[in-house]
């Protein structure tokens, strides 16, 4: 018996203590990849003085970086250990994270570019781990349509609070009257403390479902391809794509747009940015909540539709005036965190569905196609939006002047490209038809295939290096 169904927990479901447990190791991830999005591109290209080729060094690397997923995701789908397939990969990446996070947040001003891609590619390697064996985890943790959405969803508020957190300490450090520099610093540090203590609650408290392994099965490159034959697949890598690029190129432009065409202070437009990411907290489990009402693809559809319109309000606002932003900023960030739930879950959904007709279990591989997908968009929402701000003249240097040409240009690549991308995400889902009810019968078949092979109970649950 598992330790989540000694605490009460209904069979085949985790208490509500093992999944905040396992949501832990989301908090840094999640923390990490908004301070990488928002707040590192400024902070190396004003604070520590390389300007535009900031932007560059993000794109080149995640470019560089999107086959480190598929081959990370074709070694975990291969992992037997005692401890578990995805407990070991967890454990390897953070003092990988650790190193990296100490040399980015801490580096002197003057360092090259050279420098910059060097320490993100390890960064990004550590933060793949983590994402590609989290999300595999969380898939094996719920095998039915309703579970998926609720650990997905705790997993994304969880991450809220880490992410609030580190937007927060630079508006501590500019209200006690210490520097941008310093307060930069802080998050490094706070990430640096984070990281392990979050990973170490999730990996020693959370059960891990061992899936009966299919006699014969083997693994290799020609995954990849099956994978990609598949409509369901290239719908999620498409819907994962766009989703990701909307908002990430909203917020490569953020404090720029915020701050020189709306006229607020660091401080107030952290303040919008952490009533954007508070949202999170409502959004992913309203969310959850819809789509086990009227489907998640349908979830999806309404998220992105009412994410392209509420953006649409932001320009016409009066500038200077942050209270009026918080309304619609807290729509958008509860509406974003809204549709990562969703195409997380449909994920594994599609996963059930391949595993049921190919014969073997590909999950972790098909994370981490849809964690390269995401770091293609981080890359490009970075590269292309800093590009389009050289391209209209801005200069995102520290206490530069820009006119009203370069100020408008901004605010133009600001919106229209964010809209474009977020309703390309949610069409990509039109005509989808796995169902719950469908989706309730694969999982009926699996279950009856996989006790044919298994040796003992379909699965095994595997607690800190135990088998229970």
């Amino acid at each position: 018996m598992s330790k989540a169904t000694a605490a009460g927990a209904p069979p085949g479901r985790l208490s509500l203590l093992s999944v905040l447990a396992f949501a832990c190791a989301y908090m840094p991830f999640a923390a990490l990849q908004l301070s990488v999005a928002v707040q590192l591109p400024p902070f190396f290209a004003s604070q520590l003085g390389l300007g535009l080729a900031a932007g560059a060094a993000f794109g080149i690397v995640r470019l560089i970086d999107i086959p480190v997923d598929p081959a990370l995701g074709l070694f975990m789908d291969k992992t037997r250990t005692g401890i578990g397939r995805y407990r070991p990969w967890m454990m390897a990446g953070v003092p990988i994270l650790m190193l990296a996070l100490y040399m980015l947040y801490q580096a002197p001003p003057g360092i090259s570019q050279g420098y910059l891609i060097l320490w993100l590619l390890v960064i990004y390697l550590g933060m793949s781990i983590l994402l590609v064996a989290g999300n595999a985890w969380a898939s094996t943790l719920a095998t039915t349509y309703k579970e998926r959405s609720r650990i997905f969803g705790a997993m994304l508020a969880l991450g809220v609070i880490g992410s609030v957190t580190s937007l927060m300490i630079p508006v501590i450090f500019e209200t006690t009257h210490r520097t941008e520099l310093a307060g930069m610093r802080a998050v490094g540090w706070f990430l640096l403390a984070l990281s392990p203590l979050a990973v170490l609650i999730a990996v020693a408290k959370t059960p891990e479902r061992v899936v009966a392994a299919r006699p014969g099965q083997k693994f290799g490159i020609g995954d990849y391809f099956s994978l990609l034959s598949r409509g369901n697949v290239l719908r999620i890598l498409a819907a994962d794509f766009c989703v990701t690029m909307g908002p990430g190129w909203m917020a490569a432009l953020y404090f720029f747009y915020y701050r020189q065409s709306r006229g607020l202070s660091l401080s107030g437009a952290s303040l919008l940015l952490t009533l954007y990411i508070l949202a999170g907290l409502v959004g992913g489990p309203a969310t959850a909540w819809l789509g086990n009402r009227i489907s998640k693809h349908r979830a999806l559809v309404v998220t992105t539709t009412l994410y392209a319109l509420m953006l649409i309000i932001i320009p016409i606002l009066p500038p200077g005036k942050a209270l009026l932003y918080a309304p619609p900023m807290f729509c958008l960030g509860g509406l974003a965190t809204g549709f990562v739930v969703m195409v997380r879950a449909i994920t594994a959904d599609v996963g059930d569905e391949l595993r049921l007709e190919g014969g073997r279990d590909l999950i972790g591989l098909l994370y981490a196609v849809t964690s390269a997908t995401t770091k293609a968009a981080g890359a490009l929402s970075i590269f292309v939006s800093f590009w389009l701000l050289g391209v209209v003249g801005f200069n995102v240097k520290a206490h530069a002047v820009n006119g009203p040409a370069q100020i408008h240009g901004l605010e133009l690549v600001f919106v229209i490209g964010p809209i474009a991308f977020v309703m390309l995400g949610g069409a990509s889902f039109l005509g989808y038809r796995l169902s719950a009810d469908k989706h309730a019968d694969i999982r009926r078949q699996l279950d009856e295939r996989d006790a044919v092979y298994a040796e003992s109970p379909i699965t095994q649950a595997v607690t800190g290096g135990a088998m229970e």
